[in-house]
């Protein structure tokens, strides 16, 4: 009896944390969708992926990923890119969120055994690598022609596939990673010593 009343204390315990990182996931979005560097905002709401991966497995951070997509496509963020192709930007903007929490929670379970902090800093880094890639995949695959012309109207002397990482990716990606490098690892020891007491 009491084994049964642990495992329901356990499952309480996962869905609560699980919804205040929900919760989390979308204030840091919109709060984070006024920070601007170049065209696109930053995300900070990546952190919160990772650590909700780290703690609580590869299908959470996938779903907190999928979270911070919707509140991307519900918020201004996507604006120019759903008028352009609403298929292509739903998928893009889904997938690149579920993606990288999933992966980071993949990376995570897969190096923890031989270096806990190692894997916290490599899940940390992916999560990023993961979002801003399917992000670059899918404007090859939908917004190619939407990007050339806002390269061509900046005055972009290069070519377009140049325009898309400098213009489009650029410093968001390196203070992604940066943040995410730095805070992750620290924000799950500290959360592993506060269950701990």
């Amino acid at each position: 009896m009491a084994n049964y009343r642990r495992t329901d204390l356990d499952k309480t315990r996962r869905l609560v944390a699980l919804a205040l990182f929900t919760a989390i996931v979308v204030v840091l979005q919109l709060l984070g969708s006024f920070i601007r560097f170049g065209t696109f905002s930053i995300s900070l709401v990546l952190v919160p992926i990772v650590i909700g991966a780290v703690l609580y497995g590869p299908w959470a951070g996938a779903f907190l990923g999928a979270v911070f997509g919707l509140v991307v496509l519900l918020s201004s963020d996507a604006a120019a890119f759903l008028v352009i192709s609403p298929l292509g930007c739903i998928l893009t903007v889904m997938l690149k969120g579920a993606l990288s929490g999933l992966c980071a929670g993949l990376v995570y379970r897969l190096l923890h055994r031989a270096n806990e902090y190692a894997a916290i800093v490599a899940a940390a880094i992916v999560c990023p690598v993961v979002n801003t890639g399917v992000f670059l995949l899918g404007c090859l695959a939908f917004f190619m022609g939407y990007v050339a012309d806002v390269a061509q109207q900046v005055g972009f002397s290069g070519s377009t596939g140049a325009y898309l990482i400098v213009g489009f990716v650029g410093l968001n990606f390196v203070f992604e990673l940066a943040v995410n490098a730095v805070l992750s690892p620290v924000i799950v020891r500290l959360t592993r010593i506060g269950r701990k007491s």
